[in-house]
């Protein structure tokens, strides 16, 4: 065993004592030592609850043989870090974790992990952490919150944003955003629609690190707390089997998890941490692999925000084994797969099966005969840029508009609130990506304001920042290159025309190429937004957006 190397022989006893003296026993430390990733914390109403997760994950390991070493890391609200400058950090922590893990795993020498996890940034970050570290592990999420009910209708978090716009449209009044705001989260578990934390979490099962309800069972249900537990038990048998993260994450594991992200209409944000999870486990995914699979996967989830049925829904209906099984019936699945069940994802799928067909619909009828997220390109992004095609009104699947400037998100959402918005805008924030911004912010605000005054049939935003999995309207982010680096986005003017053509993957600026080399040549790199701290080094060394915004050190420095 790993372990081993800090408890075994002679030159351990100062080791032993360290763990004596926290009151382990003998007997503890000759069983395998499995590390326990808990992210509680309380400022994440999805992590607020792990604690009872991390304590049926012990239960779960101690049955099996193992012998339990919790430890923790952090986790940052999207929703509370949103529209300020807290934001900027919040994509950074994903790296953050990853590092974290990485550094207690392979300095106490832990046999395998069990990762808790539930929002945004944590889960792709363990996966990462996962592949990087490359013991036996297992991702078990606290599950999503139920939607709550505010006058009668199902709510979640991005009704809730969205009501600042109606709010300034005067369509809606104060009590009406008191209400919202006291019952629109129902409860703990990660927000209730299928935004950024509920799509990776339903990755992780379809990746085969997870299993089967990670995605699905509700925060509440007494069943997610036997999932953990089965969970604990599950990383024994890993251990003795010795399958690895990179057994289970191979290029066809990712193919399947693009699969069930196009079938679902996920959040744009899988577009990098698929990647991300990928480059870690030595797979090369690239972007334009998300949109040949779009191409071929019909979208046959609604969710919310894009439509209205939440998590729960999706749970009762069968939950992502059933959305696979679906999907398989295409072709579209790669079914001789390890997973963590120890059964191959053809194994897995022999007992799942739809329950509700208006939840999941047969692939012969549904809402989409392509995905739900769709990547465009053309000279405003010849790197790419990335659209939640099946949150788009129809009406604004083609068109064009006069775009309207701005270099912060903090510019643009001051003319939102001065309600300065018309018609036709194609409203353009720059200098947001992931250098530039530097953190490449999410910008649910602006989105959710536009669509709360009713506008998102004729506003489209583009940014070379990105967007929270409860966006939805015509909303294109990912822009690459980003303007920080010279990209094209830095050189559009207010006044220009932009054509935007998501069936026919196509993002143009419509100058001439005179004038775009004229401005070209006029360019000057701005000055950092942040000159000190964690994200000036997180700057030097994030990528492209296009490639999953990873970390990478330079060439040079090898």
């Amino acid at each position: 065993m790993r372990s081993d190397e800090v408890k075994k022989g002679p030159a351990r006893a100062a080791h032993r004592s360290l763990f004596y003296a926290m009151g382990y026993t003998p007997e503890e430390l000759e069983r395998p030592l499995i590390g326990v990733v808990n992210s509680q914390n309380e400022i994440v109403p999805g992590h607020f609850h792990l604690d009872s997760i991390a304590r049926a994950v012990k239960d779960g390991i101690r049955s099996a043989g193992g012998t339990p070493v919790e430890f923790s890391t952090i986790a940052a609200d999207d929703g509370i870090a949103m529209g300020h400058v807290g934001m900027k950090y919040v994509l950074a922590t994903r790296e953050l974790i990853a590092d974290s893990i990485e550094a207690m795993a392979m300095a106490h020498q832990f046999d395998a992990l069990v990762l808790i996890t539930n929002c945004d940034k944590i889960t792709p970050a363990m996966l990462m952490a996962a592949a990087r570290v490359n013991i036996p592990a297992v991702v078990v999420s606290g599950g999503p919150m139920l939607p709550g009910v505010v006058k009668g209708e199902k709510s979640d978090v991005a009704k809730i944003f969205e009501v600042t716009g109606r709010f300034l449209a005067g369509k809606a009044s104060e009590a009406d955003m008191a209400g919202l705001e006291e019952s629109g989260c129902s409860g703990c578990g990660s927000c209730a629609g299928m935004f950024t934390a509920n799509t990776m979490n339903c990755m992780a099962e379809a990746l085969g690190m997870a299993l089967p309800g990670n995605g699905t069972i509700p925060a509440v249900y007494a069943a997610r707390l036997r999932l953990a537990k089965r969970a604990g038990a599950r990383i024994m048998e890993l251990l003795e089997r010795d399958i690895k993260p990179r057994d289970i994450m191979t290029r066809q594991a990712f193919e399947n998890a693009v699969v069930v992200d196009m079938a679902l209409g996920g959040s744009t944000n899988t577009v990098l941490h698929l990647p991300a999870i990928a480059y870690e486990a030595g797979v090369d995914l690239e972007l334009k692999t998300f949109d040949t699979i779009s191409r071929k996967t019909p979208y046959i989830c609604s969710m919310s925000p894009g439509g209205k049925n939440f998590l729960v829904d999706l749970d009762e209906a069968g939950g992502i084994q059933a959305v696979m099984k679906e999907l398989d019936r295409k072709g579209l699945i790669h079914k001789g797969l390890p997973t963590v069940t120890g059964k191959t994802v053809e194994e897995n799928l022999e007992q799942a099966a739809v329950q509700n067909r208006e939840v999941i619909r047969p692939v012969e009828n549904p809402h989409r005969s392509e995905g739900g997220i769709a990547i465009l390109f053309g000279n405003l992004a010849p790197a790419g840029a990335v659209v939640k095609a099946a949150a788009v009104d129809p009406s604004m699947l083609k068109r064009s508009g006069v775009a309207k400037v701005y270099d912060s998100e903090e510019d643009a959402f001051a003319d939102m609130m001065a309600r300065k918005m018309e018609k036709g805008d194609v409203v353009v924030i720059r200098y947001e990506g992931p250098k530039g911004g530097p953190g490449m912010r999410e910008m649910l605000v602006p989105t959710a304001t536009i669509v709360g005054m009713g506008l998102d049939k004729d506003v489209a935003l583009i940014t070379d920042g990105r967007f929270s999995g409860a966006s939805r309207g015509a909303a294109i982010g990912h822009v690459s290159p980003e303007a920080a680096l010279g990209g094209p986005i830095g050189l559009v003017r207010t006044g220009d025309v932009i054509e935007i053509d998501i069936p026919n993957r196509r993002l143009e600026l419509k100058v001439e190429e005179d004038e775009l080399a004229r401005r070209r040549a006029e360019w000057r790199r701005p000055k950092p937004k942040v000159t000190s701290g964690y994200l000036v080094r997180y700057a030097a060394l994030v990528t492209s957006a296009a490639t999953g915004a990873v970390l990478k050190v330079p060439e040079e420095l090898m």
